[in-house]
């Protein structure tokens, strides 16, 4: 069974539907007991950092995430809050991942929120420190390189050592996150058509 963690943020209603289409059984649960006991875990939301924090803090769910041993698949928001610190409300996260989430600056040209459809990129630009993203994830089997996938978001997850993939839209940020069991994706994966099929199906078949 695929637990989807239940806190007071938005898009999980595509998420069961997108598993559902898969014929895949879900539930979405607060309850602790329940999380630790499932196959596999989806962290999603759209939403505010802070208050959706709160909301895991109140419920002992910020410990209970960061505990968890099977695979964990954090979604836009749900992959916010496994890093370390969000300029949303100034909001203390996870920590899971080592990097802090910022709100994209103001360029000429460029709206925030970034939205619709940009490439998932393993190669990054020259105004990154990292020239070329070397890590391999399961959860990109079978991916071609550039694949578009669907962003919502105005905050972004800088490049760090977990970062998978990435994208650049006004400056390079990470795409995609993953460290030991848990996994993240800035994009909406239950949004994104083939692509995003394909991932959930990677992340599906990843051992519990």
């Amino acid at each position: 069974m695929i637990a989807i963690v239940k806190y007071n943020a938005g898009n999980i209603g595509s998420v069961t539907n997108a598993l559902n289409r898969l014929g895949i059984e879900n539930k979405v649960t607060d309850d602790p007991e329940e999380l630790k006991a499932a196959d596999k875990v989806i962290f999603p939301g759209v939403g505010e950092a802070g208050t959706a924090m709160n909301y895991l803090r109140e419920r002992g769910l910020d410990q209970v995430i960061k505990e968890l041993k099977q695979p964990v698949l954090g979604i836009c928001l749900g992959m916010q809050l496994m890093c370390s610190h969000s300029e949303e409300g100034d909001t203390e996260c996870l920590g899971i991942f080592d990097t802090t989430v910022k709100k994209f600056p103001v360029t000429e040209g460029m709206k925030v929120p970034h939205m619709g459809w940009n490439s998932l990129s393993y190669e990054l630009g020259v105004q990154s420190s990292e020239s070329f993203l070397t890590h391999n994830s399961e959860l990109l089997t079978n991916l071609q390189p550039e694949s578009d996938v669907y962003y919502v978001h105005s905050y972004y997850a800088e490049v760090c050592k977990d970062t998978v993939a990435a994208c650049d839209y006004i400056l390079p940020f990470s795409s995609v996150l993953q460290k030991d069991n848990f996994y993240a994706t800035q994009f909406h994966p239950e949004k994104s058509a083939g692509v995003g099929e394909e991932i959930l199906k990677n992340f599906l078949k990843i051992p519990a």
